[in-house]
């Protein structure tokens, strides 16, 4: 998806000062400057991006914007799509590349890693490198990576956790480490095992979307999940909002802890997962294009109707026939959804005469609009679907029946209206 399918407000940033200082490594007589490595794990939907967002947000208010790496499994990356619109990294600027299709941590993700950072390094010498994985990597390759690159100094192994799943699908989170040794009881590779093992290998492990639970359900499944790593802090945030200095101020990661573990699972991470009680199944990713809006009605209905554990993740950018001037993007981890207006669609800022724009201004808008292959201006849907195979072509069909029919298409563009049950009012969050 192209980086500037809509027009969007520039959010208000965070106000620090924090300060970024090249690490020093002594060899022999030689002093050898390295850069820091920050990764960021976490499973489908845990909220990544976001607090993503919020880092280079904060990091540019205090002059230290990291080059990033933003990897998505699926080929649509809306994920980078969504840092690249932040602002704070530009292609252009060459600090900031796309990986997807394919998990970072498979044999081929860890050789396109080493490409990418090879060719951020050759273009410049950012402060520090921040990588956001997909939702189904894991943390072993990655760390069996960093420590053969004496250029590069890992710190930060941060592990995203929805706190929400552990309240709901694993009883707060007192489930997770039974159903985890259930499966090394049955030698099998279940979602919890990458769970556990994203956690037992982090340095920092942050709770999100804890604004959705009571203080004590927080502590819950705080204790419920810390004897799966007691060396790191856990650090409860909300909305993924996290001050820049918990993220930096990390120390250097401590690879004997983990040495190990590495030995015991590193032939097991890339193996098949059982998904929904079925062996060897694999978490696939399924596009869905075209340029017609959802049937707000039919789209409410299938979230209700069709959602199932299989189903991790679902994201992308789509438009209502009731809502025709906003870019809307789409967010569904597990059973939750999600909708959050991104900007505005081209077609409808450039009939907007409040704007006052110049001849100059209005044709620029009408390239970017003619650039789109829609038949409604710059408006389409793209959407990815991540999970078990069955559930994921399931969810998909039912999707596709949610796109207006040539009669309500007609119905639409001759200032006909249609029933929409999703909430119409509009809460902006910093």
């Amino acid at each position: 998806m192209s980086d500037d399918v809509f027009v969007r407000q520039k959010e208000d940033a965070y106000s620090v000062t924090p300060e970024f200082d090249f690490r020093i490594d002594y060899l022999g007589a030689g002093l050898i400057a390295t850069i820091p490595v920050t990764l960021l794990h976490g499973f489908l939907g845990a909220g990544k991006t976001t607090v993503m967002r919020s880092i280079l947000a904060q990091a540019q208010n205090a002059g230290c914007v990291p080059a990033v790496i933003v990897n998505d499994m699926s080929d649509l990356d809306v994920d980078g799509v969504l840092v690249r619109n932040s602002h704070e990294v530009d292609d252009n600027d060459r600090n900031f590349v796309i990986m997807s299709g394919d998990s970072i941590s498979t044999p081929d993700g860890i050789a396109e890693l080493d490409r990418a950072l090879q060719a951020l390094l050759d273009k410049a010498h950012p402060p520090w490198i921040f990588i956001e994985t997909s939702g189904s990597s894991h943390p072993l390759p990655l760390i069996e990576y960093f420590k053969q690159q004496p250029s590069l100094s890992l710190t930060g192994v941060i592990t995203l956790v929805d706190s929400t799943w552990l309240r709901d699908d694993y009883d707060l989170g007192r489930q997770l480490i039974p159903k985890w040794q259930e499966n090394l009881q049955q030698q099998r590779r279940g979602v919890e095992n990458l769970l556990a093992e994203q956690i037992m290998f982090s340095n920092r492990i942050l709770l999100n979307k804890t604004d959705q639970l009571d203080a004590e359900a927080v502590q819950h499944i705080a204790q419920a999940i810390h004897p799966l790593n007691p060396y790191a802090p856990v650090i409860s945030i909300s909305w993924g909002n996290i001050e820049l200095d918990q993220i930096r101020d990390i120390e250097d990661y401590n690879f004997f802890l983990v040495e190990q573990l590495i030995g015991e699972l590193r032939d097991q991470v890339n193996a098949p997962l059982t998904l929904s009680g079925k062996p060897n199944q694999k978490i696939v990713a399924q596009v869905i294009e075209d340029d017609r809006p959802f049937h707000p009605t039919r789209l409410w209905q299938v979230c209700h109707q069709h959602l199932t554990q299989g189903v991790f993740r679902s994201k992308g950018f789509f438009w209502f026939p009731t809502r025709d001037e906003l870019s809307l993007l789409w967010s569904q981890a597990n059973g939750n959804v999600g909708l959050e207006v991104v900007g505005f669609w081209r077609a409808s800022v450039i009939q907007d005469e409040s704007q006052h724009f110049t001849p100059e201004q209005r044709q620029l808008l009408q390239d970017k609009i003619d650039q789109v292959d829609s038949r409604f201006g710059d408006r389409r849907c793209r959407l990815t679907v991540i999970g078990q195979n069955e559930e994921v072509e399931t969810f998909v069909e039912a999707l596709n029946r949610c796109f207006l029919t040539d009669e309500e298409l007609a119905h639409w563009e001759n200032g006909g209206s249609f029933s929409d049950p999703w909430p119409q009012n509009v809460a902006k969050v910093n």
